[in-house]
């Protein structure tokens, strides 16, 4: 059966990732490259003048390199295509098989019925691999600054994602024993640890990611839009795996039903 729970998860993982793929591609890489040219030109700004020179003899020789440019963006943008959805592809199979493994041992734990269960380890596993540790380790942006070494930011990374599993592990108990008196206490009960965890990171967190030469609207926007991308590819993880599930069962079922049928007659 275990083997069974996989094959979903890849396939659901599969399914997800070509949406986060595309999703990268349409999406994201513009938002990005657009970031990345406001960053260079805040920076390139302070030393235009010296360069103006340079821009001079480089318009003589640009037409011969024009065609080339264009044959080599085109490639460029091709590339930056098929690994966009590659990568996301991937990304999607990774969760996906994660979901399936933990679905499998946690599903007895899980509160809720039929594809509650799934959606509820799906926020546990946002939760935990990208929410909690983002409070501290936003996603960085062009031209941002990073305090520490990488070694050290993993380390806090590493540390953050069990904090976060942690915390969901309690919400998902605080709710488990609240609701047994009434669905609203164990509401109130899951919440707490997400929203003290928040307000603890908000006020005592260092600092560790300074957002360099981009004004901060687009920052958030940025981060926001990276959040609820994640969100989103949890959920559709989720519910992709609820949907082959129930057609196993449907076919499970369909089956009994067959063999039943030709047991009575024969």
């Amino acid at each position: 059966m275990l083997v069974d729970y996989l094959k979903r998860g890849v396939l659901a993982g599969a399914i997800a990732g070509i949406a986060y793929g595309l999703y990268v591609m349409l999406v994201a890489n513009p938002l990005v490259g657009y970031m990345e040219a406001l960053a260079e030109g805040a920076g390139g700004a302070e030393s235009g003048h010296e360069h103006a020179h340079a821009a001079e003899h480089a318009h003589t020789t640009g037409e011969h390199a024009h065609a080339a440019s264009e044959h080599a963006h085109a490639v460029g943008e091709t590339t930056t295509a098929v690994v966009s959805i590659g990568s996301g592809v991937f990304w999607g199979i990774l969760l996906g098989t994660a979901f399936a493994l933990a679905f499998y041992f946690l599903e007895p734990a899980l509160p809720g019925r039929g594809s509650v269960k799934g959606y509820v380890l799906a926020g546990t596993g946002f939760l935990a691999v990208s929410g909690v540790p983002w409070l501290v380790l936003p996603p960085t942006t062009p031209g941002a600054e990073q305090a520490y070494t990488p070694t050290i930011r993993i380390a806090i990374y590493g540390g953050l994602m069990l904090a976060g599993a942690l915390i969901a592990a309690t919400a998902i108990y605080g709710y488990r024993r609240g609701s047994t008196r009434s669905r609203p206490l164990g509401l109130c009960l899951a919440a707490l640890p997400i929203v003290a965890l928040v307000a603890v990171t908000t006020l005592a967190a260092p600092t560790i990611v300074e957002n360099g030469p981009l004004p901060g609207e687009l920052v958030t926007g940025f981060r926001g839009l990276t959040a609820l991308s994640q969100a989103a590819l949890w959920a559709l993880v989720a519910g992709c795996f609820d949907r082959l599930q129930a057609r196993a069962r449907d076919r499970t079922s369909t089956e009994q039903r067959v063999a039943l049928a030709t047991s009575s007659r024969s």
